[in-house]
């Protein structure tokens, strides 16, 4: 039988006394919603008699139940309740039950302008509590957060599913909305979601990159790659080879401020230095390191690895940045080495020929040549304790010598000379993420066959699956897709200026990230998605 009792609510903004209709127990009606499912409002109490008088309170007022939140990603689950709801209030506090979650603490007061008040035991009216508890085994990326008499509670199991709770209030009381009554949890699909920027061939300042972090950080982003040597520059200030340095660069001082700022975020940055290929701002500096074919004619962008200086000057560098970049993982490139698109590279090539025999006996290919280099560079950075990835077409069909086992395959085409599917790497149980050029690529002056990708067709046509072309990979393989980057590439580097990447790449990122961190169908359609995002901005 229903009961009606008075219960005094404190409300943060506004409205300060009502009316609870609560249950025989005494706690607040709820119902569970998944993947963001609006509430259907209050429903008649099972227990009351047909045709019975429903009790009418005095005085009137009581609360639907609360639908579940809009946000970008959509919450995994929602479970509803009767009550008014959050807003925050000036005056009102926050705090933390654990130290480590001051830096939390102290963004999300900011940004929602209350008090942080550091680590309290005590209960006000209006708080945000930020705690981490005990759940041994869950997603550390998960959080649960609670909105009940007034007051928001938001605890996970480690520091970052706690700041992704905060993103996801901050995104409910953006611009006068309301945190709805109930109880949130909340988890990644995907442990990767990742954003990649070619600075290498384009110059990004230190600001832009900082405002990407940001609004990754609010869109649950965690990996931010930088991609910052190439033929056309190396952007990164250098100790060890200021020689290979563009005029137009970042200071170490400028990339420990982004690292500072990603790490707030719960971000973290994937440095790489594209090898053996994409290397002509280091030849540049170094010409004896030229590749160069039987005609004695130069190779664009490839270092000669048949020599042992070559291998020096590029762990030089890995090893310089590795005590920049703090982190467990490292992108060695390894794609479009021009010394194997060539029809006989043992022919075109002789010195890579006879180095691959002098290292792997008399079937050593060129092939197997550059797959020792992929392994040798990955030793560098596992010295430094990284996992290393590289791009699709830095693996080769039918070598001797093979990869690494820990390479993670880095999918993005499978345009290349002898293109080897997805599922030869995958059933082979490599761990891959998705950079899909189909879809993933947002290439500046769209050259060869690439369009600007938009977000409407991320959103309804591409999945963490779909890793080539428009084809899923069978589902059995969902586990080893660690999730999804979308990258920028700078081909063109004058076709747009970085206001207008900032812009095109705005709604993508939203799309992707929807796709990576919820693995279901979105319940919104694109017109609503999009209203959503415009509403948050």
């Amino acid at each position: 039988m229903l009961i009606v009792a008075v219960v005094v609510v404190t409300v943060a903004a506004g409205v300060s006394l009502g009316l609870l209709a609560t249950g025989d127990d005494g706690t607040s009606a709820q119902s569970e919603q998944r993947r963001s499912g609006p509430g259907t409002g209050e429903a008649a109490s099972p227990d009351a008699p047909r045709g019975a008088p429903t009790p009418t309170p005095s005085p009137t007022r009581s609360y639907p139940l609360s639908k579940a939140p809009r946000t970008i990603p959509a919450v995994t689950s929602h479970t509803a309740a009767r009550g008014p709801g959050w807003r925050p209030a000036q005056g009102e506090r926050v705090v933390v039950s654990d130290a480590a979650l001051a830096d939390e603490g102290r963004l999300i007061a900011g940004e929602l302008g209350l008090k942080y008040a550091g680590e309290k035991d005590d209960v006000r009216a209006g708080d945000v509590r930020l705690a981490l508890n005990d759940d041994e085994g869950a997603d550390p990326e998960s959080y649960a957060m609670t909105v009940r008499g007034g007051r928001v509670t938001i605890s996970g199991p480690g520091e970052a599913g706690v700041f992704y709770g905060t993103r996801t209030l901050k995104q409910e009381v953006h611009d006068g909305g309301t945190a709805p009554e109930g109880v949130v949890r909340d988890e990644p699909a995907k442990p990767v979601r990742g954003f990649m920027l070619d600075m290498a061939r384009k110059y990004f300042t230190a600001d832009w990159i900082e405002d990407r972090v940001r609004e990754l950080g609010d869109l649950k982003y965690n990996q931010l790659g930088l991609h910052f040597s190439d033929d056309q520059g190396f952007r990164i200030e250098s100790e060890s080879h200021p020689e290979i340095v563009s005029q137009q660069h970042l200071t170490k001082a400028q990339v420990q401020k982004i690292v500072k700022l990603a790490q707030s975020r719960h971000i973290q940055i994937v440095p790489e230095i594209d090898s053996p290929g994409h290397l002509g701002a280091v030849i540049a500096a170094h010409p004896d390191l030229q590749l160069r074919n039987v005609n004695g004619v130069a190779t664009r962008g490839a270092i000669d690895i048949s020599k042992p200086e070559s291998g020096e000057i590029v762990d030089d560098l890995l090893n310089e940045y590795a005590g920049l970049f703090p982190g467990n993982q490292w992108h060695l490139g390894g794609d479009e080495y021009q010394a194997l698109v060539v029809s006989d590279p043992e022919a075109s090539y002789p010195q890579l020929a006879a180095a691959a025999r002098e290292d792997y006996g008399s079937g050593g290919t060129v092939a197997d040549l550059a797959t020792g280099w992929l392994n040798d560079r990955a030793d560098t950075v596992r010295a430094h304790d990284r996992t290393p990835r590289a791009w699709n077409d830095g693996f080769f069909r039918d070598t001797s010598v093979q990869p690494d086992k820990d390479i993670q395959v880095a999918y993005w085409t499978g345009k290349e000379i002898g293109a080897r599917a997805p599922v030869e790497y995958l059933s082979t149980g490599r761990k891959v993420i998705n950079y899909n050029d189909e879809f993933l690529y947002y290439v500046l002056g769209e050259p060869q066959t690439f369009v600007y990708p938009t977000g409407q067709r991320i959103y309804e046509q591409w999945t963490p699956l779909v890793l080539r072309g428009t084809t899923a990979v069978p589902a059995k393989y969902d586990d080893q897709i660690l999730g999804a980057s979308f990258a920028v590439w700078c081909d063109l580097a004058n076709a747009q200026t970085q206001a207008q990447v900032a812009a095109g790449i705005r709604m993508p990122l939203r799309a992707m990230v929807q796709k990576v961190w919820d693995a279901g169908e979105p319940e919104l359609s694109w017109a609503e998605f999009t209203a959503l995002a415009d509403r948050l901005d």
